[in-house]
This record gives structure tokens, sequence and C-alpha cells, in this order.
């Protein structure tokens, strides 16, 4: 993920703000504009200070009206430049997580969540800080150096010479002292990142450390991450701490050889006392615009890295793409057909080999085999995660690569192994991705799903709120909530990913009665770990390394005392009710996982 970056890329974001960027530069050239005029005032005062009263009350009443003046013009300024910075900063995150919803799961198996979330956040904030400074007092900065100093020119060009001599070398200064903090800043942040990503990584498996008692293990490596962080920021400020005295020590030694040149030009009669006065204000006007430059300079050297880290994120390409004229899939029966299909996570080591599989509406299809055999690859190639390599699937008769990926995911309803709750009501975890929903569909998903007795025994039944990840509820309930997730849905195609392997008796009891409910009339594929599960499936199909190697029924499979059997007595040899199938197959027993 790497992408050589500029602030150029954030010329498109500017696009829909110009009037309102353009308002703010207006503002910022009257405010600039009054800085030569402030110095002209000043020398006046110094003339008239001990001369003519009178004129100095005027010129004092005149300045205080400019100083009223720019500061109605740098209030103009600095909010119009506000609207305009926080809006692209606005825009960029929203472009961002747009694009990152497009991306499949390629791409978020190989990164961190909690980089991508301080990439969302510390980064765009930062572009967005960065960009704020660059209109608020890097452009205004830049500006005043040139009126002021073209404003020196015209008092006294000879002293004028003296400060231009010094500020090549200031400039390559700054320069050279920027590189090295955006190469420092860039370590920062990455350092900044990897902490996010370990804290995220820690608190969302707190059980697991607090059940293993590893918590001096977890705080030694947050430890580690977070002097790493803090060593990378030492190492940013130092460059800083280093470029101020150096740029301070040439900024005086040019103000002090104006004084020498300008006492000289005094004493030979070149230059009034009132000349003096007001170029050495507008000498004071450059002192800070300078170091405001200076510091936004090296500001601007460091946000380059977290445009860097955005323009990262919008340089990954979704693994799948809709066509340009991709259809929307009408209701759909549920008629299911692999065709010679294909595929691998790396092309080289294929995990389905040439499947052919035509799967009825209403049809309940079990999928068997050992871990790695391609059950899990099948079902995420029907709802599009992956894109076949070979071959094709269809679903009433349609490619589903000629349709477009909302229409084809919202016909597929998915209740999978490890639930997933999200902050915000009971409600709307059932009616997960609606913004309006009837609340009596709600409730009707929920009673067929077995949780509704549950969930109206909470204090605000379906307006309780939902914790982050649901952990304030049991694993009965999250799965359940689940399932009435897939039925609100009403999909015609339901996928089940061994939705009870992880349950308690009574809770697995409940919910295989809601997906018993929920199965009746769909087209169905349950990934099956525990062989209970599967027996009243339509059709099993046996597995082995991305091959199709047993189709049938339950008795179908016995019978034929092949893979499934040799299964089926491994998990059932010591089972009351399985009796009769373990002498048929114990000749053939071999130790398997399922």
């Amino acid at each position: 993920m790497k992408q050589k970056s500029s602030y150029w890329h954030l010329a498109k974001y500017l696009r829909p703000h110009l009037p309102t960027l353009a308002l703010g530069f207006f503002w910022t050239i009257i405010y600039t504009a009054f800085w030569p005029v402030l110095g002209y005032l000043a020398g006046q005062i110094g003339t008239n200070i001990d001369r003519d009263f009178p004129r100095l009350i005027q010129v004092a009443l005149m300045g205080c009206g400019a100083f009223i003046f720019q500061g109605i013009a740098h209030y103009g300024q600095n909010t119009s430049m506000s609207k305009v910075s926080f809006a692209i900063g606005s825009d960029i995150r929203q472009q961002v997580y747009t694009h990152l919803l497009k991306l499949g799961s390629n791409f978020f198996s190989k990164v961190s969540v909690g980089d991508l979330a301080f990439r969302l956040t510390g980064d765009v904030n930062k572009m967005a800080d960065i960009t704020l400074k660059v209109f608020q007092q890097f452009i205004p900065s830049i500006l005043q150096l040139v009126v002021v100093l073209g404003y020196m020119v015209y008092l006294n060009w000879q002293l004028t010479v003296m400060v231009f001599i010094i500020a090549p070398v200031i400039a390559w200064l700054v320069t050279w002292f920027g590189q090295r903090l955006q190469s420092e800043s860039r370590r920062s942040q990455n350092k900044a990142a990897d902490l996010a990503s370990s804290v995220t990584e820690d608190f969302t498996g707190i059980r697991l450390i607090q059940a293993f008692a590893a918590e001096n293990f977890s705080l030694k490596r947050f430890w580690d991450k977070s002097e790493e962080n803090r060593q990378a920021q030492y190492n940013t400020e130092r460059a800083k701490a280093i470029q101020y005295p150096v740029i301070s020590f040439l900024q005086v030694s040019s103000i002090l050889f104006v004084f020498v040149l300008a006492s000289w030009q005094i004493n030979q009669g070149q230059l009034s006392v009132s000349g003096f006065i007001s170029y050495l204000t507008n000498i004071a006007l450059l002192i800070d615009p300078i170091n405001i430059t200076t510091n936004n300079f090296n500001e601007v050297k460091q946000g380059q890295a977290s445009i860097d880290r955005i323009l990262e994120l919008l340089a990954e390409q979704p693994l799948i793409q809709e066509k340009t004229n991709a259809l929307v899939l009408p209701p759909i029966t549920g008629r299911v057909n692999y065709h010679d299909v294909t595929f691998g996570y790396t092309p080289e080591q294929p995990v389905l080999k040439n499947l052919d599989l035509d799967v009825a509406p209403g049809e309940m299809i079990a999928l068997v085999g050992t871990s790695g055999a391609g059950k899990s690859t099948i079902v995420s190639l029907l709802s599009r995660f992956y894109d076949v390599q070979g071959g094709a699937i269809s679903i009433d008769g349609v490619d589903i690569r000629d349709v477009t990926l909302a229409s084809l995911r919202q016909q597929i309803g998915t209740v999978p192994q490890e639930t997933m709750l999200f902050s915000g009501t009971v409600a709307q975890n059932i009616a997960f991705g609606q913004t309006e929903f009837d609340m009596a569909a709600v409730e009707a998903a929920a009673k067929i799903a077995n949780a509704h007795q549950f969930i109206a025994q909470l204090s605000q039944g379906y307006s309780t709120w939902v914790g982050e990840r649901g952990t304030n509820f049991s694993g009965g309930q999250r799965q359940r909530i689940a399932i009435a997730r897939a039925v609100f849905l009403n999909p015609r195609i339901l996928v089940l990913d061994e939705a009870t392997s992880a349950l308690d008796s009574e809770s697995e009891f409940l919910v295989q009665e809601a997906l018993e409910r929920i199965m009746v009339d769909r087209t169905v594929f349950i990934i099956a770990h525990r062989l209970a599960t599967v027996r009243r499936a339509h059709r099993i199909l046996v597995l082995e390394k991305g091959q199709l190697i047993e189709s049938g029924t339950h008795d179908e499979l016995l019978k034929m005392n092949g893979r499934y059997a040799r299964f089926y007595a491994q998990q059932f040899r010591n089972s009351k009710d399985e009796q009769e199938a373990v002498p048929m197959v114990a000749s053939s027993v071999q130790s398997a996982d399922v």
C-alpha cells in the first residue's frame, strides 16, 4: 500500500468549496494590506511624539481604526477558512470510509483494525488541521512577507538587501529540516497506529487475557509499543528543537546587520528617524510571519505523512467490482448452480477444483469436510466476497457477476457461527442495514427466532441499547438476534455456518428450533462441523481438498460406507442413539475431524 503523495491530491476536494474559499482569500488580502499601513503609521508616531500632539492623536486614532478593520478582516478570514478546512476533512473521511466498505475480505485480512481506525480519525484530523493552518496562517504569512518586504524595498532598498542575503540560507535550512521532520513524523504516526491497533486488539480480547492470566504479558506488550511511540515522538520534537535556535540565530544576525547599516545611513544623512522607525516596525512585522511560516512548513511536512497514509487506502482497488451495466437481481426462487467452478485464494493453490453443483429452490444442502476442504469458500463465492477464477455461479440462471452486489446480497441471509452485534438498539440490530423499519416486522422476526421472550424482559425491550459487540448478551441471545436479523431480511437463500456449535444445551435447543422455522421453503446451505445438525438435509455434500467426493442423503451416505460414514461413526461411536450405525461402519473407522 505505497503511493507517493502530494498536497496537490487535495485540490479536487477544494472545488465544491471554491466560493467560501474565495471569500476567505478576499478577507486575507484585506487583512494583509493593513500591515504596511500600520508600519507607516508607526513611523508617523515616532516623528510626532514630541512635536505635534494633535497630529499624534490623529495618527493614533487612525492606527486604532486600522486595527479594527484588520480585526474584522481577520475574523472573516478565519471563519471562512475554518469552514473550508473542516468540510474538506469531513469529505475525505466520508470518501475513505465509503471506499473501505467496497474493499473485500482479502484487504481486511491483511490490515489492522486499529490502524484503519487511526487513519480515519488521527490522520484525517491531522490533515484537516494542516489544511486549516495553511489557509489561516501559512498563506496569510507568505502574503504578509511579500507585502511588508515590498514596502521595505520602497522605504530603503539598501537595508532590505541585507535581509535578502540571509533569506535563501533560512529557506534552505527550513526545507532541510522539513524533509527530516516528514520522515520522523511518518515513523511517529506509524508507531501511534501500532499502539492503537494493540490497544484495540487487547480490549477486544480482554476476557481471554484475563482467563489466561495474561495481564502481565499484555501490559509488557503495551509498554513496549508505548515506548516505541514515545521515542518516535521525541525524535520528531528533537528535530524541531534543533531547528528553532538555528533559524533564530540567523534572524537576529540579519537584524543586527540592518541596525549597523541603518546607523551608518543616519549618520550620513541618508535615512530619517521616522523612516528608520517605520523600517524597524516592518522588520518587527516580519518576525512573526517568518516564525509562523517556519512552524507551518514543518507541520505541512509532518502532515504529508498523514496524506500518504490516507492515499494508500484510496489506492487500494476492490477485489470485487460491479460491471458498469450491472443488472438489479429480481426476486429469486432460489435455484443455485455452480458450473465447473475453480477458485483459490492464491491462484497456484486452488481450494475448489472444477466444482459442479445444482441446487433446487427450497433444497437444504449440508457441506461436510475437514478444515480447508472448501465449505466456507463455496458460500463466500455465492455472495461474491470473492470471484471465481474459472467457471460460473448463477442464481435462477443469472450469472451473479452480471448483477449488482446489493441486489445479490440482499437475497442471501447469513447466520454466522460467531455473531456480531453493533452498537445500537436491539431493534436496530434485528433490522440491520435499514434506516427505517416496521416494529411489527421486527417483533415478528424475533418471535420466529425464539428471541421475543427474552427481549421483552429487558429493561427497555426492543429499545434496549446493545453495547459494543453485544457483550451484554449471552451467546445464545446474540445468536437468536442474528437469526431474527436473517428472518427480517426474508431471503430466499440462507447460509448457516454451524450456528449452534458454541452454545449450551438449552440455548442450542432454542436456536435449533428457530433455525428449523426459518429454513422452511428456502434454499439453505449448512456448513456443518457436527453431523447431528445435517441429518435432515435433503442432500449432504462431502468435500475433500476442494473436490466433491460424496453426495446424498444421510442414509444413502451411511450405506455407501465411505468418507461420510467414517465421519459419522467417529462422532457417534459412543452414542446410544446411534448403536445401529456404529457396527455397520466400525471396520472402517478412522480418525477424522469435520
